[in-house]
């Protein structure tokens, strides 16, 4: 494409993936076009209660919808596509490009949605050229990563050619026989690359990452070494883990069982696409394998990280309903646990082995190799395109750091790189290359019921339901401002020295003071109307709010106060001086 001699700069705008690891999402603006690479989803931490996934903010997309061109899609991990679906609901996306795998699984994702006729899905082969408005045109470039079909895109834009790696590493003896496109993106160095986008996940590490064929050998010898059941847990992504371990299980005459809905469907999108090649009796369903010899079984599960609702952690916690282990099965973790999750996995691990399994796990069993490009693969990467800027992505602030000392090794200089955040807006021109500015870049959380987003108000209710607890007072209270009977109060993960009947005493005077001084502002019990009014919901929110500050005052803790107020169903008939009689009209419905 043709350089723009005007002067208007490329924005590039991170909205995940920075300065942690997951919900890689990023926009590419030009004058009045958007398009979006990667929409992806990160998982919760402890303290976001009943939280299922989180999603990048997305006030500047659904800001600037009319602008949306497309999407790029460089691979089918959850942290690239995972957020695809819950996007599709706020705004369209025309038309998304992707790798035959990733689109697969994403088209399952969509039309579960229900969104799937919001944007147009098309599939792209290695070195196919697609255009995106007047301003983008994108190359896909076969790379070599933990999953199958997975991409590095060359974005030719009007101030230049911009190289986003993907997740990537040089794989030099693919697993599928795709191999990583060197020339390629030597071409692209040789004609000349503005910018480049480079994966940071391991750039704290030295050397190269291994081939993923290494691991083989060494799953081999667990085949071969185990007598009974065998249990293998990678995750649901690793085709090429998951294509090696059938087929060990075809050379050493066991039947597969899959347990685990996200690897059931990987397997058979990877199956029809050719991916995974094996016999079609070699996969078998559970119950049909519970007969068999015991050194003829191979449990295929999902669970490596310790996820709460996974296979393996269920068979952990005996509450899977078909499955339980037994002594001498042996329980093989093809997978490291990635930040934050390793405290979930050695307590799986330690469950089973207190079942009676051998659990096998640890790097040093060599039975995983990462997906990502150690320092090695980083230097080889800037060596091929020689790029002029830099910008580190995908990973954590440290890994960034890491990884711009690592340009600057090999030549680039400081000047040209930058360490950016989530939101910030990055002017690229093809002479400079500067941060100007920030858009909202904050997350959304999805519920567990998938129903809709959590908002900070609700996060930080159940936050404090969870440390402090929570206390709940019903109270019923006449049309005259006095209580009725004596309230009820319920304490449910509370601390407190103060007994209970003392509490609930204390509760019934200080709503009595709050109704003795402040009923009049609810109420208008005077005859100069046809009807004297009653606000019961803004009397109950009063209420609430000031036996929330006394509790906590008294009780030296936050819990979450709810006050469930009940009335009488019929207001008082009153009768005025006229003699006429008339009823007491409310404003608002008590909240019940």
């Amino acid at each position: 494409m043709a350089k723009n001699e005007a002067n208007s700069a490329l924005k590039i705008i991170p909205l995940g993936g920075l300065h942690e690891i997951g919900k890689n999402t990023c926009v590419f603006e030009y004058e009045d076009e958007i398009i979006l690479l990667d929409a992806g989803l990160a998982f919760p931490t402890k303290a976001m209660h009943g939280v299922n996934i989180v999603l990048p903010d997305t006030t500047y997309l659904r800001e600037n919808r009319h602008k949306i061109k497309g999407m790029i899609v460089t691979h089918g991990h959850e942290d690239h596509i995972g957020g695809i679906a819950f996007h599709l609901k706020q705004f369209d996306i025309p038309v998304i490009y992707g790798p035959r795998l990733a689109l697969a699984m994403l088209e399952g994702k969509l039309e579960e949605a229900g969104v799937r006729d919001r944007t147009e899905l098309r599939t792209v082969r290695p070195r196919d050229v697609v255009r995106f408005g007047k301003s983008f045109v994108v190359e896909y470039i076969r790379n070599t990563h933990s999953i199958a079909d997975s991409f590095t895109v060359a974005i030719n834009t009007p101030v230049g050619v911009i190289i986003h790696t993907g997740d990537f590493k040089f794989d030099h003896t693919p697993v599928d026989g795709e191999h990583f496109d060197l020339q390629r993106l030597a071409e692209h160095g040789e004609k000349g690359v503005l910018c480049l986008m480079s994966d940071s996940t391991n750039s704290e590490v030295p050397g190269f990452t291994p081939s993923e064929r290494s691991v083989y050998p060494n799953l081999e010898r667990i085949f071969m070494q185990t007598p009974g059941r065998m249990f293998v847990t990678t995750f649901a992504s690793s085709v090429h883990r998951i294509n090696m371990t059938l087929q060990l299980a075809q050379k050493y005459n066991r039947v597969v069982a899959v347990v685990g809905r996200s690897m059931l469907n990987l397997i058979a999108h990877a199956r029809n696409l050719g991916y995974i090649k094996c016999e079609d009796n070699l996969l078998q369903p559970l119950h049909a394998v519970r007969n068999l010899p015991e050194d003829r079984v191979l449990i295929l599960t999902t669970g490596s990280q310790g996820e709460p609702m996974s296979a393996m952690t269920r068979i952990a916690n005996k509450e899977h309903p078909h499955i339980r282990i037994r002594q001498g099965d042996t329980v093989v973790f093809s997978a490291n646990p990635i930040p934050g999750n390793t405290i979930a996995v050695v307590n799986i691990i330690d469950k089973l082995m207190i079942q009676g399994a051998n659990v096998i796990y640890g790097r040093e069993k060599g039975i995983h190799v990462s997906g990502h490009g150690c320092q090695e693969d980083q230097k080889l990467m800037m060596a091929l395109t020689r790029p002029k800027f830099f910008l580190p992505i995908h990973g954590e602030h440290r890994m960034l750091v890491k990884h711009s000392q690592t340009a600057q090794s090999v030549g680039i200089p400081a000047e040209n790189m930058v360490i950016i955040q989530n939101g910030d807006v990055i002017e690229l021109t093809e002479n400079s290359m500067s941060v100007a500015g920030k858009v909202p870049s904050g997350i959304e959380l999805v519920d567990t019921s998938s129903s809709g987003m959590v908002s900070a108000k609700v996060l930080q209710e159940r936050q404090r339901m969870a440390s402090e607890g929570i206390v709940t007072i019903a109270a019923a209270i006449d049309w005259h401002g006095k209580l009725m009977a004596k309230p009820e109060i319920h304490l449910r993960g509370v601390v407190t020295s103060i007994e209970r009947s003392l509490l609930q005493k204390w509760v019934q005077q200080r709503i009595e003071e709050i109704l003795s001084v402040r009923w009049s502002e609810f109420t208008n019990s005077g005859f100069e109307s046809e009807q004297s009014e009653m606000d019961l919901g803004g009397l109950q929110g009063m209420l609430e709010r000031e036996l929330q500050r006394s509790i906590r005052k008294e009780l030296q803790c936050q819990p979450s106060v709810t006050l469930l107020m009940q009335v009488p169903d019929e207001p008082p008939v009153k009768v005025a001086t006229d003699g006429r009689r008339r009823r007491t009209r409310t404003t608002a419905q008590v909240a019940s």
